[in-house]
């Protein structure tokens, strides 16, 4: 007997990758979709051959739903994955996991209570290429990590999403909360924390809506790019650049220099990972095409998910890991906002 999946918000995440990768999944059944616009989740359940939810609470309360896709826009995850852990579900939850620390703890607050399994979707660390670089890192022989780079940009929401208009939710302060980076930076920060075996302490950071308008043509509420400086407890140094103004090609490259050489991500069209040590050597990785917005290949995310619900393994990415990089970018935010260079505060036991 397989599994039976909901999925709460039936946009431009769903179409591309929730749903289809469930429904590629040997181990799923059946999928029912939920979306306030009924039309969407009928449109996507005659795509996927699902089924469709009037209501949220259909899902919560169907005893045969083991599993709920949270692919609301940011500001709702708090309400809709709590309630579906506090139901008996296990969840994937979009990311960023909450915009605030507060809403964040809430779910994971529901997660210890519930049992049940909290994945966030932090699709980078899923990537071969991420995975093959952290091995290589970890394998020691670079030697220590010491800086870091790493970018994340293309063209803007208005162009993957659903309604493909400046009227997005991303563009809106209320809905996106953090811009671009809640958007993209999250994910840079997410993997920064996987590749390195470590955590980022301080930050300083400087943002700006700088071409983006939304649909009365005025500058939108939140930032297309931020940049910043960033220190891990481990004292590495090194960047990041986060943008929605990336015209013409995709960024999503990582370069880590270390005492032995340096390790470049998705830096060249053809090998996707690049080792140039000390001594002049230079070896090639042909991995896999990363994905882009033009470009969906399987993330690995679904299938992760299912598999710690099947085999009741731990998840891949928990809220705390989710909650660990939320922090770093409202600390960067607030390094922008305020012009001065911000900790990160540690998460104390008592209050997960």
């Amino acid at each position: 007997m397989g599994i039976k999946v909901g999925i709460i918000g039936c946009g431009s995440i769903t179409k591309a990758r929730h749903a289809p990768e469930y429904k590629a999944n040997p181990y799923v059944d059946e999928i029912v979709f939920y979306d306030r616009n009924p039309e969407r989740a009928e449109a996507l359940a005659v795509m996927f051959g699902g089924k469709v939810a009037k209501t949220v609470d259909e899902l919560y309360e169907d005893p045969e739903i083991q599993a709920i896709s949270d692919c609301s826009s940011n500001e709702h995850h708090h309400l809709f994955s709590s309630q579906a852990l506090l139901s008996g579900k296990h969840v994937l939850c979009e990311k960023p996991i909450a915009l605030t620390v507060e809403h964040a703890r809430e779910i994971i607050e529901a997660q210890k209570k519930s049992g049940k399994k909290l994945m966030v979707d932090h699709n980078q660390r899923f990537t071969r290429a991420h995975q093959k670089a952290r091995e290589i890192l970890q394998s020691g022989e670079l030697g220590k990590v010491l800086t870091f780079q790493t970018t994340f940009g293309h063209s803007g929401p208005e162009d993957w999403g659903f309604n493909k208009t400046n009227s997005t939710w991303f563009f809106k302060k209320e809905r996106s909360g953090h811009g671009v980076a809640g958007d993209l930076g999250v994910h840079k920060v997410d993997l920064l924390h996987y590749l390195l075996d470590d955590e980022i302490e301080q930050v300083s950071a400087f943002q700006g809506a700088l071409d983006k308008v939304d649909e009365n043509g005025k500058p939108i509420e939140v930032c297309d790019n931020i940049v910043c400086s960033l220190k891990t407890k481990k004292g590495r140094l090194g960047t990041g650049s986060f943008s929605w103004t990336y015209y013409g090609e995709e960024d999503n490259s990582t370069v880590i220099y270390c005492q032995k050489g340096i390790l470049k991500i998705y830096h060249d069209d053809k090998y996707q990972i690049e080792v140039l040590t000390k001594t002049g050597e230079k070896v090639h990785y042909e991995l896999e095409a990363i994905q882009t917005n033009d470009n969906q290949t399987p993330s690995g995310v679904i299938d992760a998910f299912v598999d710690a619900v099947r085999l009741d393994e731990t998840p891949i990415v928990t809220g705390e890991d989710a909650l660990a990089s939320l922090k770093v970018i409202l600390g960067i935010i607030e390094a922008a906002d305020t012009n001065r260079v911000v900790t990160i505060e540690e998460e104390s036991l008592q209050t997960l």
